[in-house]
């Protein structure tokens, strides 16, 4: 249930703050009220209310010199300020609106049409005030997305330092993934997931002893057993963190191939992810022309010609034709 609408009525007179109380009474706001300027902007500072019927003439603060205090404070400045005025003089409204008046009625007032008044000036501040909420929460969660994916930088800079043979590595495979997921057409949010995806395709190594991971040759059959574990680890680590769960793609199926012999689960064709299609080109080329300690990497060409002779088994046709792409266009 929304919350009624604050009407703050400011008057020196009384019989001026009745008579506006009897006008809205009944009519779904909360009244407050006050009788001189020092107590308005007391109760202003209190309420931040919807909408403020100030009168002008009122002895020591008058109407004008109350609305100036309210437009200098930064909480208060967008309050809708309504003057009530006697004086039907266009100079007492060029003074108002210079010190940041809204509006003014003037007195004797039209009962239905300033109620109709009043209704219309909170109805459109407390629209304006959702409209403000809503960017502040769409800032902050944009912040807080900031912020989570800084952390995801962070863990795979402190993957890349436990693995020196593969620094780097995750940070170029990013960033070619994404390009070959723009040129496939993917944008906004899904882009934004691969890219995630590419970052964290490797997380699942944290779980693989420094003997297996870090072994400077080639792996035993057994050894691999265990290494071929890390897509399941990263399932297992990232699959209860809800905003990461759309990036799971590439860091649980990018070991799958086109013909159904990689792993974990034994994938084949269009059943493996698109992304993870595009990544395991990407990561396979990267791997093949760097430096490992049982091999130098590859010349660019011998690269290129292996990923081609892989289309149909290891690989999707469609994911090379734009990895393809996408290296002639460099």
């Amino acid at each position: 249930m929304s919350q009624a609408s604050v009407v703050l009525i400011v008057d020196d007179n009384a019989k001026g703050r009745e008579a506006l109380e009897d006008l809205l009474y009944g009519q779904g706001y909360t009244l407050a009220f006050a009788a001189d300027g020092l107590e308005a902007l007391r109760q202003a500072a209190a309420l931040t209310p919807d909408v403020i019927l100030l009168d002008v003439m009122m002895p020591g603060m008058d109407g004008f010199e109350v609305c100036q205090s309210l437009r200098a404070n930064p909480r208060l400045a967008e309050v809708p300020v309504v003057m009530v005025t006697a004086l039907n003089d266009n100079s007492v409204r060029l003074r108002g609106l210079g010190v940041g008046a809204d509006d003014f009625i003037t007195k004797p007032f039209n009962r239905a049409e300033l109620r109709a008044r009043i209704k219309t000036i909170t109805r459109l501040n407390r629209y304006r005030s959702l409209l403000d909420e809503r960017a502040a929460l769409e800032q902050a969660h944009t912040d807080l997305l900031r912020s989570y994916d800084a952390t995801i930088e962070g863990w795979i800079y402190a993957l890349d330092l436990r693995d020196k043979e593969t620094e780097g590595h995750s940070l170029r495979v990013t960033e070619l993934t994404v390009r070959l997921a723009q040129a496939a057409g993917i944008g906004g949010d899904e882009l934004t997931h691969i890219r995630r995806g590419a970052l964290l395709h490797d997380v699942g190594k944290l779980g693989i002893p420094d003997a297996i991971l870090l072994k400077p040759g080639k792996l035993t059959d057994e050894e691999w057993v265990i290494m071929r574990r890390h897509p399941q680890y990263a399932y297992t680590m990232l699959a209860p963190i809800p905003y990461l769960q759309p990036a799971l793609a590439i860091p649980y199926c990018h070991h799958e191939k086109w013909d159904g012999s990689g792993y974990p689960c034994g994938l084949a064709g269009e059943a493996i992810p698109f992304a993870a299609r595009l990544f395991a080109v990407v990561d396979v080329w990267d791997a093949l022309r760097s430096d490992r300690p049982y091999r130098m990497g590859w010349p660019e060409a011998q690269v290129l010609e292996y990923i081609r002779d892989q289309i149909g088994t290891h690989f999707d046709p469609q994911a090379v034709a734009l990895f393809l792409q996408v290296m002639e266009a460099s």
